[in-house]
C-alpha cells in the first residue's frame, strides 16, 4: 500500500519538533498574556529613543482586560517577571530546534522552495484551495503546501528572531553589555514598538494556524503532534 494511500498512518513530525511546538505553544501564550500586562503599564508606542506621556506616540493601545494578561490583574512586576522567565525559555528553546532541524535536515524536507512555491499562479491557486477547505497536495498530502512553507518561513526566520532581538535590546542588561543593538533598532521606543509589533503579528499568525488546524481535522493534526503519527486524509 502507497505510504500516500487515505487512512494509512504514517510519521509526520519527528520528536524534537513536537517537543518544540509545545514548549513553544507554553511560551507564548506566557509572553502574550505578560506582555499585554507589561502594555497596560503605559498603553503608548513611538519611535527614537525616548518616550513619555507628553510625548507624541505613533499609536495608543487599549487597556487589555485583566483575564487575558499575566497575572490576572494589574502588577507590572509580575508580568515582568514571567515575561523574562519565559523568553528564556522561549529563546533557547528555538535555538535547540533550529539545530537539531539542520542536522537531521528537517528544514531542507520540509520547507525547500520548489519553482511553484514562488509562482504567483501557484500561490493564488493555494489561497483558493484554503477558502475551499483543501489544505493538502494530492500528489503528496504529507507535504507542506506552498501557503503553510511560506508562512513557517516567515515566522521561524523572521518574525521569531526579530521579536527576540528587539526583546534582548529592551533588557537593560543586554543593554548594557551590548549597547549597538539598541542603536540597530533606532533607540529604545522603536525596538519597544516594533516588539510589540511583531509579537501582535505573531499572535494572529497562532490564532490562523489554531483556526486551520480546526478545519482541517482537529483530532488528526493533533495526534500528529503528539505521536507523530499522521492519518492521510480522504481526498
Amino acid at each position: 500500500m502507497d505510504a500516500n494511500t487515505p487512512g494509512t498512518s504514517i510519521v509526520r513530525h519527528a520528536l524534537a519538533t513536537r517537543l518544540w511546538h509545545w514548549v513553544n505553544a507554553v511560551s507564548v501564550v506566557i509572553l502574550l498574556g505578560s506582555g499585554l500586562g507589561i502594555s497596560n503599564a503605559h498603553p503608548r508606542l513611538y519611535w527614537g529613543r525616548y518616550g513619555a506621556n507628553f510625548d507624541h506616540a505613533w499609536a495608543q493601545l487599549p487597556r487589555f482586560p485583566a483575564w487575558i494578561t499575566i497575572p490576572a490583574n494589574y502588577n507590572l512586576a509580575i508580568s515582568r517577571r514571567w515575561h523574562l522567565l519565559f523568553a528564556l525559555v522561549f529563546a533557547f528553546g528555538l535555538l535547540g530546534y533550529m539545530i537539531v532541524s539542520l542536522i537531521n535536515r528537517h528544514f531542507a524536507r520540509k520547507l525547500a522552495l520548489r519553482r511553484a512555491d514562488v509562482s504567483p499562479a501557484h500561490l493564488a491557486a493555494d489561497v483558493r484551495d484554503h477558502f475551499n477547505l483543501r489544505f493538502h497536495d494530492a500528489d503528496d498530502p504529507a507535504a507542506y503546501n506552498s501557503l503553510q512553507k511560506w508562512s513557517y518561513i516567515l515566522v521561524l526566520f523572521v518574525a521569531l528572531p526579530m521579536m527576540i532581538a528587539t526583546g534582548l535590546a529592551l533588557s537593560p542588561g543586554m543593554d548594557a553589555a551590548w549597547p549597538w543593538l539598541l542603536d540597530l533598532f533606532g533607540g529604545r521606543q522603536s525596538a519597544r514598538s516594533l516588539h510589540f509589533v511583531t509579537a501582535t503579528l505573531v499572535g494572529a499568525f497562532i490564532v490562523v494556524h489554531v483556526a486551520l488546524v480546526i478545519l482541517a481535522g482537529a483530532g488528526n493534526e493533533l495526534r500528529s503532534m503528539i505521536t507523530g503519527k499522521w492519518k492521510v486524509p480522504e481526498a
